[in-house]
């Protein structure tokens, strides 16, 4: 297994920080990200198509504001600053749902449940590209050291806990450095929903930009962010650790300090 997650953050001044904006209402009954964040004094979230990833990514399923993250076995991650919300969606009991593994989870889901089938697919650290399409003929993998192939399995099967397997086998073999290796950069200034912050390694990190809002005025955009960690756990909002009232970032180059790690602008890649 390739472990994706590494140590916390080092500790930067605040003017070498990605800004926070403060001005901000959480609404604790809200049910998913959208309902859940209000948007800062004077921004708009950003319209999306409802069948896009980034509608899928906003309209996140939350629990209980009060609800703690739980790791994989069964243990609880207290919030100390580093998250206000959960994502509700079970994560498996062994220890392979980290942060790597949250992004990939939430694309090939966001693809499985809208039936883009043959879009699915994920490398393993070796470089091999591993195609739910042939996953659902009923193949399985053989990985025998760094020498990976298909083989015949199973029946054709395409229920959730067919593609829930090959989403445990995508967490066992690929990580933080494979997926660094197989998104797009991006320019911070055309970040966009469902766009990743990540440094590939061992340790490395990845977090998600799981919703955003612009100012019409100014044209200012700002962003959430949500990560799962080391050891497995379950997917978090996360707080920015610059402001005690806010979970919104503001978007400028330069660092981007998060509660458990430190990106660099120029981080920023997509699917």
């Amino acid at each position: 297994m390739f472990m994706a997650c590494g140590q916390p953050t080092d500790k930067l001044s605040e003017e070498d920080s990605i800004n926070i904006v403060t001005q901000v209402e959480f609404n604790p009954e809200g049910k998913t990200i959208e309902t859940r964040y209000n948007v800062p004094e004077g921004f708009e979230r950003i319209s999306e198509d409802s069948n896009s990833f980034a509608f899928y990514l906003r309209n996140l399923p939350l629990k209980s504001s009060e609800e703690l993250v739980t790791f994989y076995d069964g243990r609880k991650k207290a919030s100390s600053g580093v998250y206000k919300s959960v994502v509700d969606l079970p994560i498996g009991t062994k220890n392979l749902h980290q942060c790597a593994d949250a992004v990939m989870r939430f694309r090939g889901e966001y693809l499985w449940r809208t039936g883009k089938l043959e879009q699915i697919h994920f490398n393993f650290t070796n470089g091999f590209n591993v195609a739910y399409s042939e996953w659902l003929k009923g193949k399985r993998m053989n990985v025998s050291g760094n020498k990976t192939y298909w083989t015949n399995g199973s029946a054709r099967s395409n229920t959730y806990d067919t593609f829930w397997a090959y989403m445990e086998l995508i967490f066992n073999y690929a990580g933080t450095l494979s997926l660094s290796r197989e998104l797009e950069a991006r320019s911070i200034e055309n970040i966009q929903i469902g766009d990743v912050f990540i440094q590939g390694g061992s340790p490395g990190h990845a977090v998600i930009v799981v919703d955003m809002a612009v100012n019409p005025i100014s044209d200012e955009k700002v962003f959430l962010l949500a990560q799962s960690y080391m050891p497995a756990q379950e997917t978090q909002v996360l707080i920015n650790p610059s402001s005690k009232n806010s979970s919104w970032y503001s978007l400028k180059k330069g660092v981007l300090r998060t509660p458990e790690w430190t990106f660099e602008s120029s981080d920023l890649k997509h699917f």
